[in-house]
C-alpha cells in the first residue's frame, strides 16, 4: 500500500496526515541526523557522555513451537489441559504452519512481520536474533524494519535493510543467536522526536527454506504477522496484503539495542506470567513493567529503558517438565536473558509462585522437598550474587497472592493446575509457604530494595483473608475464561506499577 506522503514518516493523528511544512524544514530534519554508526560510537552528547548500546526491547526465548489447537468454544469452560495456555489466545497455526504436530513446525519459505515497541528510541538500532532452540542452522533471506503504520502495514519510506557483516542475508547456527550490524533510521530524526514515541516497530525476516524448531516467545501480548506457507520474501512489502496470519507470539526474534547516552539506565523486569503480563489487555501494553516505562519516561525522559524477560509458567529453581514453554529456570537463564542485556543496570525480579504450587495436590507428578521455601531463597540468592557481581542492582518483588486459586471452589481448572488444589492443608501450606518467600524479601540487606507487590494487590480487609483485592480479579476485556484469582486485571497491574518507587532509577546526571 504506497501513501502519498511527501516525506518518509508523516503518521496519521486523528485521522489526519502532519506534514514538514516545507522543503526547508525537510532538509533540516535529515542534515541533523546523527552519521554512521561508527561515529556514534565516538560522539557524546549534550552532556558530554559517549555513546553505547542500549537494550531497548526484548523477549525471552522459551522453547521452541509445538501446536495446540484452540480450545473449542463450547469446551472453552470445562476443564481442559489446554484451557488456560496460549493457545486460548493464539489464533490456530495449523494455517501458516501446515506441518504442524503436538511435537514441533517449521516454517517454510515464508516471512514473519514481528511487530515490538521500543522503549528508547534513537537512529541507530540493531536486532538480536535467535535459533537457542533450533535444530538445525537458519537461515534468513533478508531482514527489515520499518514503522508499523497498522496492522501488517508499514509507514512508506521507512522500510531499511538489515544486514550482517554486510550482507542482506544470514545463517544461524543451532544453539545460537546473532546479533545484526547496526541499522541507520534516516526516518528518526532524534530519541525525543515526539511523533515517534510510543510507535511500533515492524521488523519483517523471510526464512529460506525449513527454519527447523522455531525458537520462539509464546506469551507476547500482541499481534505479529506471518504470510503463508512458501510464499517466500516479503520483507520490503509496505502494505500487509501478503502477511495473511496473525500469531500472538514473537518468534526467532529476541532483543533491540539502541545507540544511545552511555549514562542511560535499564531496567530489566524479569520473572513469571504476572510480569510477563497473563491476564493484560492484548496490544494494550499495560504490564506493570509499562506502568513503569511510562512513570520513568514522564520522570526522566530518554535516559532510561524498561525492558521485559519474563516467561509464563518460569520458576526460580526447576524449569517446569510438563509445560515446556515456561522456558528455563531463573537461575539458568540469567545468563543468557538477563545479564546478556546491553547497559544493564536494574533489575526487578517477581517470581516465586510457579515454586510454591509444585509438588503439592493430589495428582501432583514432582517431589515437594525440592521446592521448599528454603530451596527457592537459595535460588534467590544466587542470583542476586551473579548480578552483583556484574554490578547490577536488584530489587525482589513480593510474591502476590494464590488462595483464590488454591480453592477449587472458585472455579478453577482442577486438570490444567493440580499442583495449586487445596487437597487436605495444601492450600494452606502454599499459602504459608508464600509469606516465608515475602519475609525474606522484605528482610533488608537480601535485595538492594523491595518493591511491595502483594500489598499493592492484597485486599486490605482482614475478611478477605489476604485474596487479592476484588477490584483486581475481573478480566480487562472480554473472554470466555473465568478471571484465575492469580493473575491481575488492568487495574491490578496498574496498582503494581504505580507501587514502585521510581527514585532508585534515575539516572546519575538527572538534575
Amino acid at each position: 500500500m504506497k501513501t502519498n506522503c511527501p516525506v518518509p514518516f508523516a503518521p496519521r493523528r486523528g485521522g489526519r496526515r502532519y506534514f514538514l511544512k516545507s522543503a526547508a524544514a525537510v532538509m533540516f530534519a535529515v542534515l541533523t541526523l546523527g552519521s554512521a554508526w561508527a561515529a556514534h560510537a565516538d560522539r557524546d552528547d549534550d552532556r558530554g557522555h559517549g555513546q553505547q548500546w542500549v537494550a531497548s526491547w526484548a523477549t525471552a526465548p522459551a522453547a521452541y513451537f509445538v501446536y495446540a489447537a484452540p480450545v473449542p468454544q463450547n469446551q472453552a469452560l470445562a476443564p481442559s489441559p489446554t484451557r488456560f495456555t496460549t493457545a486460548n489466545i493464539q489464533p490456530d497455526l495449523a494455517f501458516p504452519f501446515p506441518n504442524a504436530t503436538t511435537t514441533g513446525a517449521t516454517a517454510v519459505s515464508q516471512t514473519f512481520r514481528s511487530i515490538v515497541k521500543p522503549d528508547l528510541w534513537g537512529d541507530t538500532m540493531r536486532v538480536r536474533f535467535s535459533n537457542v532452540f533450533g535444530n538445525v542452522p537458519l537461515t534468513f533471506n533478508s531482514v527489515t524494519i520499518g514503522l508499523q503504520e497498522y496492522a501488517g502495514n508499514v509507514v512508506h519510506g521507512t522500510v531499511t535493510p538489515v544486514k550482517f557483516g554486510g550482507s542482506h542475508s544470514v545463517t544461524i547456527p543451532a544453539g545460537k543467536e546473532m546479533w545484526s550490524d547496526a541499522v541507520h533510521l534516516t526516518w528518526v530524526r532524534d530519541a525525543d522526536d515526539p511523533l515517534i514515541q510510543g510507535r511500533n516497530l515492524a521488523i519483517s525476516y523471510s526464512v529460506r527454506g525449513d527454519s527447523g524448531h522455531m525458537t520462539f516467545h509464546s506469551g507476547a501480548n500482541t499481534t505479529s504477522y506471518i504470510t503463508g506457507n512458501g510464499t517466500g520474501d516479503h520483507t520490503y512489502d509496505e502494505d500487509g496484503f501478503a502477511y495473511e496470519y496473525t500469531t500472538a507470539s514473537w518468534f526467532f526474534i529476541d532483543a533491540l539495542d539502541v545507540m544511545a547516552s552511555s549514562d542511560t539506565v535499564v531496567v530489566c523486569a524479569f520473572g513469571d506470567s504476572i510480569t510477563d503480563g497473563t491476564h493484560t489487555t492484548f496490544n494494550g501494553y499495560d504490564r506493570w513493567s509499562n506502568v513503569l516505562s511510562r512513570r520513568l519516561h514522564n520522570a526522566y525522559g530518554n535516559k532510561v529503558s524498561v525492558v521485559n524477560e519474563a516467561i509464563g509458567g518460569n520458576r526460580v529453581i526447576n524449569p517446569v517438565v510438563a509445560n515446556a514453554t515456561s522456558g528455563p529456570a531463573a537461575v539458568d537463564r540469567l545468563d543468557r536473558d538477563v545479564l546478556g542485556l546491553s547497559g544493564l543496570t536494574h533489575v526487578i525480579w517477581l517470581e516465586g509462585i510457579n515454586d510454591l504450587g509444585a509438588g503439592y495436590g493430589p495428582n501432583a507428578t514432582e517431589n515437594p522437598v525440592i521446592h521448599t521455601p528454603q530451596n527457592i531463597i537459595a535460588g534467590y540468592q544466587n542470583v542476586v550474587s551473579r548480578l552483583h557481581q556484574r554490578g547490577v542492582k536488584v530489587y525482589g518483588a513480593t510474591v502476590v497472592s494464590a488462595l483464590g486459586l488454591n480453592n477449587p471452589a472458585e472455579g478453577w481448572d482442577l486438570v490444567r493446575f493440580p499442583t495449586f488444589l487445596a487437597s487436605g492443608d495444601n492450600g494452606p501450606a502454599v499459602e504459608a509457604r508464600r509469606l516465608v518467600l515475602n519475609q525474606f524479601i522484605r528482610t533488608p540487606g537480601n535485595f538492594d530494595g523491595v518493591v511491595d507487590f502483594d500489598a499493592a494487590t492484597r485486599d486490605p480487609d482482614p475478611a478477605a483473608l489476604g485474596n487479592m483485592a476484588a477490584a483486581y480479579l475481573p478480566n480487562s476485556q472480554f473472554t470466555q475464561l473465568p478471571w484465575d484469582y492469580l493473575h491481575p486485571n488492568h487495574a491490578g497491574y496498574n496498582a503494581m506499577g504505580l507501587a514502585i518507587d521510581i527514585a532508585p532509577f534515575a539516572p546519575k546526571h538527572h538534575h
